[in-house]
């Protein structure tokens, strides 16, 4: 099976089995009354069992009857939680006379990421949890009339299902658990619109909650790097950090390869002095692309190398240094502290994390250390053609707060591409 196509079967056969009128309440049965009980305490905040906010749904045209499709859905941009109490919002303050703008997205460094062009947008009859998970039930629901989904064995037994579907999918625990709190939480007392197909709303605000998963600041690769060429901020320096094994030295030639073919001058630095033909790997890398790599003899000072590659750069007008570091275990803290020293040193413009998708959980419990750690502006997933289950591409951001920023889907040099959530939401529901 290619990419995804386990999950997707998987929900499809979940969904086919659902019993649709043990999923439903009459509004006059103690059932029905129950659930919508239920909801206005959610809403109101009151403690419940599943203890996730949800802010009523939007009313529509009572007259649609014929809904048969799902609406147009993409991830929501993150929204923090929100306080039982509200509070005056504090707009950031800056020194008088600076020129910082602070409501820009900013690297780990201080210097300006652009934005994606195309910003993910909501939908209507969207919801909030608390943990940030935002749920949409497409044009299945009303605010008034209709069958009321209730609190029910076959419900449970169904959400059930979709939890060990996702666990399966190498998604983490803690992004299953408050996707499952989020779907339990936000359907039941939600009112069924009259000929709606109840297992298109479930796949719905599935689907809503997966993409909210995803959500994170996403920007633009190529953009930025053109925006640091404009400003003259060079030379660029993109640093590589991950664990052993990811694909760190195959993922900074595909970067070299994507920059020689915007026209932009390259320069490697072979700073994984550590891992025994990882110079070599990178030198022969650098020789098929027909760039310089900058290195020395096994063992040599690894933060040296970089400054050394950096101080090239500048004396021969290169563009772009790109500083291949050595892998790290995350619970290494001599180790990390090293790679510390190397982004000291280089004072890198971009660092970016590069992740094995195939390693699922462990992929985010990478990614989550090493963010904690020593932070970085954005992840690169590679291996993403294999049959991955595809859990780590969406737990990775959801675990970081940092976005996938590209993907390497191939062994070629051209396989690397921006990464964008909506593919990903694509793959795994179209």
């Amino acid at each position: 099976m290619g990419l995804f196509d386990r999950f997707k079967r998987k929900v499809k056969q979940a969904a086919e089995e659902v019993d649709v009128d043990a999923l439903l309440a009459d509004e006059e049965s103690e059932e029905g009354k129950e659930a919508v009980r239920s909801k206005e305490n959610i809403e109101s905040g009151e403690p419940v069992e599943v203890a996730v906010a949800s802010s009523s749904i939007i009313n529509k045209d009572d007259d649609w009857d014929d809904w048969d499709e799902l609406e147009e859905i993409t991830p929501p941009l993150k929204r923090k939680k929100k306080s039982k109490k509200a509070e005056p919002v504090k707009k950031p303050t800056q020194p008088a006379g600076s020129k910082v703008d602070l409501q820009m997205m900013r690297t780990t460094t201080g210097r300006q990421l652009i934005e994606v062009k195309s910003s993910p947008k909501g939908s209507l009859g969207a919801t909030e949890s608390d943990s940030g998970i935002a749920m949409d039930f497409g044009g299945g629901v009303v605010e008034s009339g209709g069958k009321i989904i209730k609190q029910s064995t076959q419900l449970d037994n169904f959400i059930e299902e979709l939890e060990w579907i996702l666990l399966e999918s190498d998604v983490s625990s803690d992004a299953v658990s408050n996707v499952i709190s989020a779907l339990k939480g936000g359907l039941i007392g939600q009112r069924l619109r009259r000929g709606a197909d109840i297992t298109k709303v479930i796949e719905a605000s599935l689907k809503r909650a997966i993409g909210s998963l995803l959500s994170a600041g996403y920007w633009d690769f190529d953009d930025t790097i053109q925006h640091y060429i404009d400003e003259e901020d060079l030379p660029i320096v993109i640093m590589f950090v991950g664990v052993n094994g990811t694909g760190k030295t195959t993922s900074v030639a595909k970067v070299a390869h994507r920059l020689l073919g915007s026209g932009y001058s390259v320069l490697a630095a072979a700073a994984d002095t550590f891992r025994a033909g990882a110079i070599e790997q990178l030198e022969t890398h650098c020789e098929r692309l027909g760039i310089r790599c900058v290195s020395s003899q096994r063992g040599g000072d690894s933060a040296a190398i970089a400054r050394d590659a950096i101080d090239s750069a500048k004396a021969k007008g290169i563009d772009v240094v790109l500083v291949d570091t050595a892998g790290r275990m995350q619970n290494k803290v001599n180790l990390m502290n090293e790679l510390e020293k190397v982004r000291r040193v280089v004072n890198p413009h971009l660092t970016l994390f590069v992740g094995d998708s195939l390693a699922g959980n462990d992929a985010v419990d990478q990614a989550r250390s090493f963010q904690k750690q020593l932070q970085f502006d954005g992840a690169i997933l590679t291996k993403m053609d294999t049959d991955a289950k595809g859990g780590a591409g969406l737990s990775v951001a959801f675990a970081t707060g940092k976005p996938i920023v590209l993907i390497g889907n191939g062994q070629e040099y051209e396989n690397l591409e921006q990464f964008d959530p909506d593919w990903l939401l694509h793959q795994l529901f179209e």
